[in-house]
């Protein structure tokens, strides 16, 4: 790798760091970042909405290591809560092993000056005592100061509260839940809880419960209700995604009893007789994601103002209501979007595209705002950069299937080498957004395909359930057509085809060598290789998972067997080149160890790199670019080039 592309990926990574976990309260932003050398300390840090020169106020000591690990995959790790005119800050230490809790509020116009822009009203107070197990940062705070939230002991999820004038407490445990429970929230008042619930054999995204909760003036639950109702999922499997107050008796979430996730406004009034007040359906459109990790946000605002974001097509849309009523869409450049947050007309997200690194965006919607406001968006375009173009071929069951292309950058071959992508998830999905690996490629000369295989989101829920029962078939299938017809249009070398894919990826990476000769070798990252494996061995989480994307373990134990790439590695006679962290909780490297002398043995150009101090996704800048450099290198004499 030379010295150029070395400083690409640092400057890459590097800008990807600042602003995790945004967050707007009144005209304050705050999130997260790394304080010191190491990656094991963090602190919340503040500054004035839409002052991105201001010099940030570091709220909390670099004492702390912020993280959620809520259900293996964890999600936001603090919350900011307005209440009683102050700012209400609640994190979780994974130093401590507890909850942590400061109170603020807004600083007078001489500290603002030396940039310190909340005051603390209360120091810092660890509430709960150290625990061995995992909270969620959906926490709620009732009027007799209590906080509310759902934390994981010993593989069971359980409603807890905590006494906001105590420190160093037990958790007291309210409600004990059947299995999975998440997205906690309530009402301004905090009388009305609500969360979800899912329990085997599904994953959230697959099917879940609505419960609503009503509590009494002493903090204790009088009453719980699952929401049911015959349009929606009395008689179906439905998901729902990210319920959310918008008053004191409305809420807000979606659902895809429709085959996609559209828009639900539910009245609490009596919660002995919830009711839907509107129901927005329409296609092609997701209002929500697969609920891999919490606190994702599609949602925010209030009934007279609310926001809302949606996946049109390969973008996304910004709606603003009022009263239940659409007032206005407005499309954004971007491919994808997070940290999303409103406060009254105040938006807040970060966004990335096809051509530029995530940018904070921050907008005042008390301004006149145009339907398309990408104008008033300050953008640094990368120059020579590949764009996506959308590409639909048939797949498995010939049915139409989603890709993305990326035309080489450089005239290096007289055909351009071409390399498929094979997203994780595998409930996941490309979105088109800037990538420095495939930019990597582009730019020297080789073709790039990601495929969005049967299975993927955001493209529906029936395309999401092409893969029930058939993963390690359907995805790998997609691959390879896709791979035929690019060959076949003449556009890339038939021999020089080369397929990536990292942890889910690398099982359909692996398994498209083995069945035809469309690819000449394969690169994978901490692949998933043995089925049986994951089955007794996953994390609780997706411990399920297996039984709507291969079947039932007893009833299908074969189709384990037959589909676990450790099964039929011998057969594999083509390079393979795999990089494993010595540190993956979630797939054991002494997997890949044990096909290690197999795969060397059957090509010599087959190699198996280990890294110490790296788990399930490379953080370490010298990693990636040794991945990167080994990668080129084992192309080179893979493909003869």
């Amino acid at each position: 790798m030379s010295n150029f592309d070395k400083l690409k990926v640092r400057q890459n990574v590097s800008k990807k760091k600042a602003y995790k976990e945004l967050t707007i309260i009144r005209n304050t932003i705050i999130w997260i970042d790394v304080v010191g050398a190491g990656q094991n300390h963090n602190a919340i840090f503040a500054r004035p909405f839409n002052e991105k020169d201001a010099f940030p106020q570091q709220l909390t000591s670099k004492e702390y290591n912020i993280k959620n690990n809520f259900h293996g995959y964890g999600g936001k790790s603090y919350k900011c809560i307005d209440f009683k005119n102050n700012f209400y800050l609640i994190w979780i230490d994974q130093l401590s092993k507890a909850v942590w809790f400061q109170i603020f509020k807004n600083a007078g116009k001489n500290d603002r000056s030396q940039s310190k822009y909340l005051e603390s009203v209360q120091e810092p107070r660890q509430l709960s005592k150290s625990t061995e197990g995992n909270f969620d940062a959906s926490f709620v705070i009732s009027e007799n100061f209590f906080l509310y939230g759902i934390c994981e002991i010993n593989n069971r999820d359980y409603l807890f509260s905590l006494n906001l004038e105590k420190t160093k407490q037990d958790i007291y445990r309210i409600k004990k839940f059947e299995n999975f429970a998440g997205d906690l929230s309530s009402n301004p008042s905090a009388s009305l809880l609500s969360w979800i619930e899912w329990d085997s054999p599904y994953m959230p995204w697959e099917k879940n419960d609505l419960f609503f909760a009503q509590m009494d003036f002493d903090g204790s639950i009088t009453k719980i209700k699952r929401f049911s109702n015959k349009l929606i999922n009395s008689q179906k499997n439905v998901s729902f995604f990210q319920p959310y107050w918008i008053s004191e008796k409305l809420l807000v979430c979606s659902e895809d009893s429709s085959g996609w996730w559209n828009l639900l406004f539910i009245d609490v009034s009596d919660i002995e007789r919830i009711f839907i007040t509107k129901r927005v359906n329409r296609k092609l459109i997701e209002y929500g994601a697969p609920q891999w990790v919490s606190g994702i946000t599609f949602f925010s605002g209030t009934i007279k103002n609310l926001f809302c974001l949606a996946k049109k097509e390969n973008s996304w849309i910004l709606e603003q209501y009022t009263d239940l009523v659409l007032v206005k869409e407005f499309s954004t450049p971007f491919t994808s979007i997070s940290d999303f947050s409103v406060f009254q007309n105040k938006v807040l997200l970060r966004g990335y595209g096809s051509d530029f690194l995530g940018i904070v965006l921050e907008i005042d919607f008390a301004e006149k705002v145009l339907s398309n406001f990408s104008e008033r968006i300050h953008i640094d375009h990368i120059k020579d950069c590949s764009k996506p173009e959308t590409f639909w071929f048939k797949g498995f069951g010939d049915q139409s299937t989603h890709s993305f292309l990326y035309k080489p950058l450089v005239e290096n071959f007289r055909k351009p080498p071409l390399l498929v992508r094979a997203h994780s998830g595998p409930t996941s999905f490309f979105d088109g957004s800037y990538n420095s690996e495939v930019q990597y490629w582009t730019s020297k000369g080789f073709f790039v395909a990601e495929v969005n295989y049967g299975g993927s989101s955001g493209f529906g829920k029936a395309y999401r359930e092409r893969l029930n029962y058939k993963w390690g078939i359907v995805d790998s299938y997609d691959c390879k057509a896709l791979a035929l017809e690019l060959t076949k249009s003449n556009l890339v070398d038939s021999e020089k085809v080369v397929i990536s894919g990292n942890s889910a990826g690398g099982l359909t990476a692996l398994n498209c060598l083995l069945c035809g000769s469309i690819f000449t070798a394969a690169i994978c990252k901490y692949p998933v290789i043995d089925l049986k494996d994951m089955h007794y061995n996953t994390h609780r989480f997706e411990k399920d998972y297996l039984n709507s994307l291969v079947g039932n373990y007893a009833k299908n134990h074969d189709d384990y067997i037959i589909r676990s790439p450790i099964n039929n590695i011998n057969k594999i006679k083509k390079p393979i080149l795999l990089f494993h962290g010595k540190k993956d909780t979630v797939i054991s490297y002494k997997q890949t160890l044990k096909i290690q002398e197999i795969l060397i043995q059957n090509n010599k150009y087959s190699e198996v790199i280990f890294f110490e101090n790296e788990g399930h996704g490379f953080k370490n800048i010298e990693t990636k670019e040794v991945v990167m450099q080994k990668s080129q290198d084992f192309l080179k004499n893979a493909l003869n080039i």
